[in-house]
């Protein structure tokens, strides 16, 4: 199978196919006919989970052009403006830290003239925490609510929780949970690119709904299941095992399209090395210096091929980085 394309898809080229996972886990996606277009399989370094779902329109793993990125938040947002009605008016809109930062803004814009928060998993001296949750099957699972104006969260208008993906609804019902004992109001809305729910996990977020007292509706672009064979997830565990054991002490990237590039650790680094620019003071050094310190050289000097052909007003001008050796 080909490498996907690092600088973004050129006519005629392939596209990241996510099919990595699948021929060598037996995972698969099934769902709506748009899902393939929507979402991949990549492989997790998680004691609870042997893969990951990657979007292939938000633009975080793969790349893609900021309009398609932006798109597909707003369409959502429309469609929760359109959903809310005059309501649209009194409502926040919170989004997930990472993945879904970028998206729940431009569901925000969507909806034109709500208000917006995202998540954050870094306490931040000095400022009140508005609210917390957590999401089980992520790899840091506390996230904190942290709004300049602490009222933000206070009113009793709708409240529109976005994400990237919804596979199994605990860590929206972790949210609901915590904020409604805080700020109770008489509406949620669930916002996601894809639905990933079993047919075991459908039907509790209506149940969830009828026990607070609160309507609870559901927008998403397309929906589907992972179908998961038998000892997946210690297969996923061996095969991360066998390529970070390749990468000779650096760190091995087994995704999103298999074992593509091995991450380097700068000499000297380490987690008792330190960087300020955090909310205490801080940051861990390692694999962020580098991609700072690499971006900051290839924005300083031309590229020396030129923009690409597709590049044009409105299209963001792709630069490749490589890892030092």
């Amino acid at each position: 199978m080909r490498r996907p394309v690092r600088h973004g898809p050129r006519a005629g080229e392939d596209i990241w196919s996510g099919s990595w996972v699948t021929e060598r886990l037996g995972v698969e996606l099934a769902g709506d006919e748009s899902l393939p277009g929507l979402l991949g399989l990549a492989l997790r370094r998680n004691p609870k989970r042997a893969h990951l779902l990657v979007s292939n329109v938000l633009g975080k793993h793969v790349p893609q052009s900021p309009s398609v990125v932006y798109g597909h938040g707003v369409a959502l947002g429309r469609r929760v403006r359109e959903l809310l009605g005059d309501s649209a008016e009194d409502a926040v809109v919170l989004g997930y830290a990472e993945t879904a930062t970028g998206l729940g803004h431009s569901v925000a814009d969507g909806l034109g003239v709500a208000p917006y928060l995202h998540s954050t998993r870094r306490p931040v001296v000095g400022t009140a925490t508005a609210g917390g949750f957590e999401e089980s099957h992520s790899h840091a699972t506390s996230h904190l609510l942290l709004p300049e104006d602490p009222s933000l969260l206070a009113g009793d208008g709708p409240l529109v929780l976005v994400d990237d993906e919804f596979s199994t609804g605990n860590t929206v019902l972790n949210t609901v949970r915590d904020l409604h004992a805080r700020y109770p109001r008489g509406r949620y809305v669930v916002v996601a690119l894809v639905d990933m729910r079993s047919p075991t996990d459908t039907g509790r977020l209506d149940e969830f709904a009828r026990e607070i007292g609160a309507r609870i509706d559901l927008v998403t672009t397309a929906s589907g299941t992972v179908r998961l064979p038998d000892g997946v997830l210690e297969k996923g565990q061996s095969l991360v095992a066998r390529y970070e054991g390749a990468a000779g002490g650096g760190r091995a990237s087994a995704g999103p399209s298999g074992p593509v590039a091995q991450f380097p650790t700068p000499p000297g680094s380490g987690a008792d090395r330190r960087l300020p620019g955090s909310g205490d003071g801080h940051l861990p050094q390692g694999t962020r210096g580098v991609v700072e310190s690499a971006a900051t050289a290839a924005w300083a000097r031309p590229a020396a091929s030129g923009p690409h052909p597709a590049d044009g007003p409105g299209r963001a001008t792709r630069v490749d980085l490589r890892w030092p050796d």
